[in-house]
Protein backbone atom coordinates (compact mmCIF):
# COMPACT_ATOMS: atom_id res chain seq x y z
CA UNK A 1 0.00 0.00 0.00
CA UNK A 2 1.84 3.02 -1.47
CA UNK A 3 1.80 6.04 1.14
CA UNK A 4 3.80 9.20 1.17
CA UNK A 5 2.98 11.03 4.30
CA UNK A 6 4.79 14.17 3.54
CA UNK A 7 1.84 14.45 1.00
CA UNK A 8 -0.68 15.01 4.10
CA UNK A 9 1.40 16.06 7.01
CA UNK A 10 2.71 19.67 7.75
CA UNK A 11 6.72 19.25 6.86
CA UNK A 12 8.69 21.03 9.71
CA UNK A 13 6.24 17.89 12.38
CA UNK A 14 8.26 15.17 9.94
CA UNK A 15 11.63 16.99 11.24
CA UNK A 16 10.28 17.09 15.02
CA UNK A 17 12.52 14.73 17.27
CA UNK A 18 9.95 13.72 20.06
CA UNK A 19 10.23 13.29 23.63
CA UNK A 20 11.52 9.69 24.46
CA UNK A 21 11.77 8.42 27.84
CA UNK A 22 15.34 6.72 28.58
CA UNK A 23 13.75 3.32 28.93
CA UNK A 24 11.41 2.58 25.94
CA UNK A 25 14.57 1.07 24.18
CA UNK A 26 14.36 -1.88 26.96
CA UNK A 27 10.42 -2.41 27.14
CA UNK A 28 10.70 -5.09 25.17
CA UNK A 29 13.26 -6.98 25.97
CA UNK A 30 11.90 -8.13 29.49
CA UNK A 31 14.99 -7.60 31.34
CA UNK A 32 14.95 -6.59 34.99
CA UNK A 33 15.87 -3.23 35.30
CA UNK A 34 16.71 -0.56 38.11
CA UNK A 35 14.95 2.15 37.31
CA UNK A 36 16.71 5.34 37.96
CA UNK A 37 15.66 7.22 35.11
CA UNK A 38 12.51 8.93 35.43
CA UNK A 39 12.53 10.45 39.20
CA UNK A 40 9.72 8.33 40.26
CA UNK A 41 9.03 7.57 43.35
CA UNK A 42 10.71 4.37 44.32
CA UNK A 43 8.94 2.80 46.19
CA UNK A 44 6.30 -0.19 45.17
CA UNK A 45 2.79 0.39 44.03
CA UNK A 46 0.27 0.10 41.37
CA UNK A 47 1.19 3.31 40.09
CA UNK A 48 4.58 4.41 41.16
CA UNK A 49 5.57 3.82 37.50
CA UNK A 50 5.12 5.60 34.37
CA UNK A 51 2.53 3.50 31.83
CA UNK A 52 4.22 2.05 28.64
CA UNK A 53 4.45 5.37 26.54
CA UNK A 54 3.16 2.90 23.09
CA UNK A 55 0.88 0.84 24.76
CA UNK A 56 2.41 -2.14 23.34
CA UNK A 57 0.74 -4.44 25.40
CA UNK A 58 -2.74 -3.04 24.87
CA UNK A 59 -2.34 -2.37 21.61
CA UNK A 60 -1.12 -6.03 21.13
CA UNK A 61 -4.64 -7.30 22.21
CA UNK A 62 -6.60 -4.78 20.29
CA UNK A 63 -4.94 -6.12 16.97
CA UNK A 64 -6.16 -9.35 18.20
CA UNK A 65 -9.89 -8.00 18.78
CA UNK A 66 -10.02 -6.03 15.74
CA UNK A 67 -7.71 -8.08 12.94
CA UNK A 68 -5.45 -4.91 12.32
CA UNK A 69 -2.22 -5.05 13.08
CA UNK A 70 -0.20 -3.56 16.02
CA UNK A 71 1.24 -1.07 13.76
CA UNK A 72 -1.75 0.35 12.84
CA UNK A 73 -3.23 1.42 16.00
CA UNK A 74 -2.68 4.82 17.56
CA UNK A 75 -4.80 5.44 20.68
CA UNK A 76 -5.66 8.59 22.63
CA UNK A 77 -7.06 10.21 25.15
CA UNK A 78 -10.81 9.97 24.17
CA UNK A 79 -11.25 10.33 20.51
CA UNK A 80 -11.44 14.47 20.92
CA UNK A 81 -7.41 13.93 21.74
CA UNK A 82 -6.89 12.17 18.22
CA UNK A 83 -8.78 15.03 16.58
CA UNK A 84 -6.33 17.67 17.83
CA UNK A 85 -3.59 15.21 17.00
CA UNK A 86 -4.88 14.83 12.90
CA UNK A 87 -5.90 18.84 12.94
CA UNK A 88 -2.81 20.13 14.39
CA UNK A 89 -0.52 17.33 12.44
CA UNK A 90 -1.87 18.24 9.34
CA UNK A 91 -3.12 22.01 8.91
CA UNK A 92 -1.51 24.94 8.75
CA UNK A 93 -2.99 27.48 11.28
CA UNK A 94 -3.77 30.39 9.59
CA UNK A 95 -3.99 28.67 6.23
CA UNK A 96 -5.69 25.56 6.03
CA UNK A 97 -8.97 23.74 6.75
CA UNK A 98 -10.93 20.96 7.45
CA UNK A 99 -14.15 19.85 6.00
CA UNK A 100 -16.98 18.44 7.93
CA UNK A 101 -20.92 17.55 7.27
CA UNK A 102 -23.16 19.18 9.47
CA UNK A 103 -25.19 18.49 11.48
CA UNK A 104 -22.14 17.14 12.76
CA UNK A 105 -20.09 15.84 15.98
CA UNK A 106 -19.35 19.48 17.28
CA UNK A 107 -15.54 19.08 18.37
CA UNK A 108 -14.42 18.96 14.84
CA UNK A 109 -15.55 23.14 14.71
CA UNK A 110 -13.91 23.25 17.90
CA UNK A 111 -10.70 21.73 17.67
CA UNK A 112 -10.04 23.44 14.23
CA UNK A 113 -11.01 27.10 15.49
CA UNK A 114 -9.10 26.52 18.67
CA UNK A 115 -5.95 25.53 16.62
CA UNK A 116 -6.41 28.45 14.25
CA UNK A 117 -7.66 25.93 11.43
CA UNK A 118 -10.21 27.01 9.07
CA UNK A 119 -13.94 25.02 8.59
CA UNK A 120 -15.50 24.33 5.44
CA UNK A 121 -19.12 22.84 5.98
CA UNK A 122 -20.31 20.54 3.65
CA UNK A 123 -24.21 20.17 4.39
CA UNK A 124 -25.73 16.57 4.43
CA UNK A 125 -28.83 15.97 2.25
CA UNK A 126 -32.41 16.19 3.48
CA UNK A 127 -32.45 12.84 4.07
CA UNK A 128 -29.15 13.45 5.88
CA UNK A 129 -26.56 11.43 3.80
CA UNK A 130 -23.68 12.86 2.33
CA UNK A 131 -23.90 15.14 -0.46
CA UNK A 132 -21.31 13.61 -2.59
CA UNK A 133 -21.51 16.13 -5.42
CA UNK A 134 -20.62 18.47 -3.13
CA UNK A 135 -18.04 16.66 -1.95
CA UNK A 136 -16.51 16.51 -4.79
CA UNK A 137 -15.39 20.25 -5.17
CA UNK A 138 -13.70 20.87 -1.96
CA UNK A 139 -10.60 23.09 -2.67
CA UNK A 140 -7.94 20.16 -1.68
CA UNK A 141 -4.98 22.54 -1.76
CA UNK A 142 -6.37 24.14 1.11
CA UNK A 143 -8.70 21.36 2.71
CA UNK A 144 -6.07 18.85 4.59
CA UNK A 145 -8.57 16.87 5.98
CA UNK A 146 -12.50 15.36 6.28
CA UNK A 147 -13.94 14.55 9.00
CA UNK A 148 -17.35 11.81 8.74
CA UNK A 149 -18.91 10.28 11.64
CA UNK A 150 -20.56 7.05 10.51
CA UNK A 151 -23.40 6.12 12.14
CA UNK A 152 -23.57 10.28 12.55
CA UNK A 153 -23.80 12.52 15.25
CA UNK A 154 -26.88 14.01 16.15
CA UNK A 155 -28.68 12.41 13.13
CA UNK A 156 -28.30 8.97 13.95
CA UNK A 157 -27.62 7.66 10.81
CA UNK A 158 -25.23 5.41 8.91
CA UNK A 159 -24.32 7.05 5.33
CA UNK A 160 -24.15 5.14 2.41
CA UNK A 161 -20.79 3.09 1.97
CA UNK A 162 -20.57 3.38 -1.48
CA UNK A 163 -20.53 6.88 -1.02
CA UNK A 164 -18.09 7.01 1.47
CA UNK A 165 -15.78 5.09 -0.56
CA UNK A 166 -16.44 7.84 -3.42
CA UNK A 167 -15.17 10.39 -1.14
CA UNK A 168 -12.08 8.53 0.14
CA UNK A 169 -10.85 8.12 -3.47
CA UNK A 170 -11.51 11.16 -4.75
CA UNK A 171 -11.11 13.62 -1.60
CA UNK A 172 -6.98 14.37 -1.68
CA UNK A 173 -6.25 14.73 1.60
CA UNK A 174 -6.80 12.66 5.14
CA UNK A 175 -10.37 11.10 5.57
CA UNK A 176 -11.62 10.40 8.88
CA UNK A 177 -14.24 7.84 9.44
CA UNK A 178 -15.29 7.98 12.97
CA UNK A 179 -17.43 4.85 14.08
CA UNK A 180 -18.02 5.83 17.59
CA UNK A 181 -21.29 4.16 17.79
CA UNK A 182 -20.57 1.83 15.38
CA UNK A 183 -20.94 -1.39 17.24
CA UNK A 184 -24.86 -0.47 17.24
CA UNK A 185 -25.21 -0.37 13.47
CA UNK A 186 -25.77 -3.15 11.32
CA UNK A 187 -23.48 -1.31 8.68
CA UNK A 188 -19.33 -2.87 7.94
CA UNK A 189 -16.77 -0.77 9.67
CA UNK A 190 -14.36 0.36 7.49
CA UNK A 191 -11.68 -1.08 9.46
CA UNK A 192 -11.17 -3.26 6.19
CA UNK A 193 -10.78 -1.07 4.02
CA UNK A 194 -7.73 0.40 5.30
CA UNK A 195 -5.69 -2.00 2.98
CA UNK A 196 -7.42 0.12 0.15
CA UNK A 197 -7.66 3.52 1.37
CA UNK A 198 -3.52 4.68 2.35
CA UNK A 199 -5.44 8.09 3.70
CA UNK A 200 -7.98 6.46 5.52
CA UNK A 201 -7.95 7.34 9.43
CA UNK A 202 -10.80 4.99 11.18
CA UNK A 203 -11.78 6.07 14.61
CA UNK A 204 -13.35 4.13 16.90
CA UNK A 205 -13.90 4.40 20.72
CA UNK A 206 -14.20 2.54 24.08
CA UNK A 207 -16.84 5.17 25.17
CA UNK A 208 -20.22 4.15 23.80
CA UNK A 209 -20.98 0.35 23.52
CA UNK A 210 -18.14 -0.93 25.69
CA UNK A 211 -19.22 1.37 28.35
CA UNK A 212 -15.93 3.37 29.30
CA UNK A 213 -16.40 7.27 29.03
CA UNK A 214 -14.47 8.02 32.35
CA UNK A 215 -11.89 6.06 31.24
CA UNK A 216 -11.31 8.16 27.71
CA UNK A 217 -9.99 6.23 25.34
CA UNK A 218 -9.70 6.43 21.89
CA UNK A 219 -8.71 4.28 19.22
CA UNK A 220 -7.54 5.10 15.95
CA UNK A 221 -6.47 2.82 13.05
CA UNK A 222 -4.75 4.19 10.31
CA UNK A 223 -1.71 3.58 7.61
CA UNK A 224 1.59 2.55 9.91
CA UNK A 225 3.23 6.05 8.49
CA UNK A 226 0.68 7.98 9.94
CA UNK A 227 0.24 6.12 13.54
CA UNK A 228 4.09 6.54 13.27
CA UNK A 229 3.50 10.18 13.03
CA UNK A 230 0.96 10.24 15.51
CA UNK A 231 2.93 9.21 17.89
CA UNK A 232 5.68 11.50 17.24
CA UNK A 233 3.96 14.70 18.24
CA UNK A 234 1.83 12.59 20.89
CA UNK A 235 2.35 13.40 24.98
CA UNK A 236 4.84 10.63 26.02
CA UNK A 237 2.60 9.54 28.64
CA UNK A 238 -1.02 10.31 27.18
CA UNK A 239 -3.16 7.21 28.76
CA UNK A 240 -2.54 6.82 32.29
CA UNK A 241 -1.89 2.96 33.73
CA UNK A 242 -5.27 2.58 34.87
CA UNK A 243 -7.09 3.26 31.77
CA UNK A 244 -4.86 1.10 30.08
CA UNK A 245 -5.84 -2.07 32.65
CA UNK A 246 -9.13 -1.35 32.27
CA UNK A 247 -9.44 -1.62 28.96
CA UNK A 248 -7.25 -5.03 28.65
CA UNK A 249 -9.84 -5.90 31.10
CA UNK A 250 -12.50 -4.92 29.37
CA UNK A 251 -11.93 -6.70 25.83
CA UNK A 252 -12.35 -9.77 27.83
CA UNK A 253 -15.91 -8.75 28.51
CA UNK A 254 -17.71 -8.80 25.08
CA UNK A 255 -20.15 -11.31 25.69
CA UNK A 256 -21.47 -8.78 28.40
CA UNK A 257 -21.11 -5.84 26.17
CA UNK A 258 -23.41 -7.76 23.29
CA UNK A 259 -26.28 -8.54 25.52
CA UNK A 260 -25.80 -4.93 26.35
CA UNK A 261 -25.85 -3.43 22.96
CA UNK A 262 -29.07 -6.25 22.15
CA UNK A 263 -31.05 -4.51 25.01
CA UNK A 264 -30.31 -1.23 23.92
CA UNK A 265 -31.13 -1.84 20.38
CA UNK A 266 -34.44 -3.49 21.87
CA UNK A 267 -35.06 -0.22 23.85
CA UNK A 268 -34.42 2.00 20.85
CA UNK A 269 -37.17 0.25 19.79
CA UNK A 270 -39.58 0.51 22.12
CA UNK A 271 -38.86 4.22 22.04
CA UNK A 272 -39.62 4.73 18.52
CA UNK A 273 -43.16 2.45 18.61
CA UNK A 274 -44.09 4.59 21.63
CA UNK A 275 -43.10 8.41 19.90
CA UNK A 276 -45.34 7.21 16.91
CA UNK A 277 -48.53 7.93 19.32
CA UNK A 278 -47.07 11.10 20.92
CA UNK A 279 -48.45 13.95 18.87
CA UNK A 280 -45.85 16.63 19.69
CA UNK A 281 -43.20 14.68 18.06
CA UNK A 282 -43.95 15.41 14.30
CA UNK A 283 -40.95 12.90 13.39
CA UNK A 284 -38.71 10.21 14.85
CA UNK A 285 -35.82 9.82 12.45
CA UNK A 286 -34.16 6.44 11.77
CA UNK A 287 -31.48 5.49 14.30
CA UNK A 288 -28.15 3.61 13.87
CA UNK A 289 -26.44 4.20 17.00
CA UNK A 290 -27.55 4.14 20.36
CA UNK A 291 -29.72 7.13 21.04
CA UNK A 292 -32.70 9.20 18.38
CA UNK A 293 -33.15 12.28 17.03
CA UNK A 294 -36.58 13.53 17.42
CA UNK A 295 -38.66 16.19 15.63
CA UNK A 296 -40.47 18.09 18.25
CA UNK A 297 -43.70 21.02 18.09
CA UNK A 298 -41.13 23.14 19.83
CA UNK A 299 -37.62 22.58 20.97
CA UNK A 300 -36.75 24.59 23.40
CA UNK A 301 -40.10 24.32 25.37
CA UNK A 302 -39.86 20.62 25.12
CA UNK A 303 -36.23 20.45 26.39
CA UNK A 304 -37.29 22.84 29.44
CA UNK A 305 -40.27 20.93 30.74
CA UNK A 306 -37.77 17.26 30.64
CA UNK A 307 -35.62 18.88 32.21
CA UNK A 308 -37.71 20.39 34.82
CA UNK A 309 -39.46 16.45 35.10
CA UNK A 310 -35.63 15.70 36.07
CA UNK A 311 -35.02 13.73 32.37
CA UNK A 312 -31.60 15.26 30.70
CA UNK A 313 -31.30 15.24 26.70
CA UNK A 314 -29.94 17.49 24.00
CA UNK A 315 -31.18 19.96 21.67
CA UNK A 316 -29.30 20.21 18.73
CA UNK A 317 -31.71 22.76 17.18
CA UNK A 318 -29.14 25.19 16.02
CA UNK A 319 -27.51 23.12 13.92
CA UNK A 320 -28.14 23.09 10.00
CA UNK A 321 -31.24 20.62 9.05
CA UNK A 322 -32.22 20.40 12.99
CA UNK A 323 -34.78 22.79 13.54
CA UNK A 324 -37.12 21.83 16.77
CA UNK A 325 -35.20 18.61 17.37
CA UNK A 326 -33.87 16.79 20.34
CA UNK A 327 -31.39 13.62 20.74
CA UNK A 328 -32.10 11.52 22.91
CA UNK A 329 -30.10 9.15 24.57
CA UNK A 330 -31.47 5.10 24.92
CA UNK A 331 -31.20 4.65 28.75
CA UNK A 332 -32.22 2.03 31.26
CA UNK A 333 -35.75 0.34 30.68
CA UNK A 334 -37.04 1.81 33.71
CA UNK A 335 -35.38 5.53 32.54
CA UNK A 336 -36.99 4.97 28.73
CA UNK A 337 -40.54 4.50 30.61
CA UNK A 338 -40.31 7.66 32.51
CA UNK A 339 -39.21 9.36 29.49
CA UNK A 340 -42.12 7.85 27.77
CA UNK A 341 -44.37 8.99 30.31
CA UNK A 342 -43.49 12.13 30.79
CA UNK A 343 -43.60 13.00 27.27
CA UNK A 344 -47.24 11.26 27.11
CA UNK A 345 -48.27 13.58 29.90
CA UNK A 346 -46.62 16.62 27.95
CA UNK A 347 -48.66 15.80 25.06
CA UNK A 348 -51.93 15.80 26.91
Amino acid sequence: MKFDISRYVRDFLLELKPYQSAREEYIDQGREMILLDANENPYPSELNRYPDPLQRKLKSRIAQWRNVNPDQIYLSNGSDELISQIVMGCCEPGKDSIAIVPPTFGMYAVVAKTLGVGVVEVPLTKTFQLDVEALQKIDSTGTKVLFIPTPNNPTGNCFQTADIETVIKRFQGIVVVDEAYIDFADAPSFLNRLIDFPNLVVCQTFSKAQGMAGARLGMTFAHPQMIHFLNRIKAPYNLNSLTLKAALKQIENQKKVKEQVVEILSERKRLETAFAHISLILECFPSDANFLLIRVDDSKLRYQQLLEAGIVVRNPSNQIGCKNTLRITVGLPQENTLLIQTLQTLNS
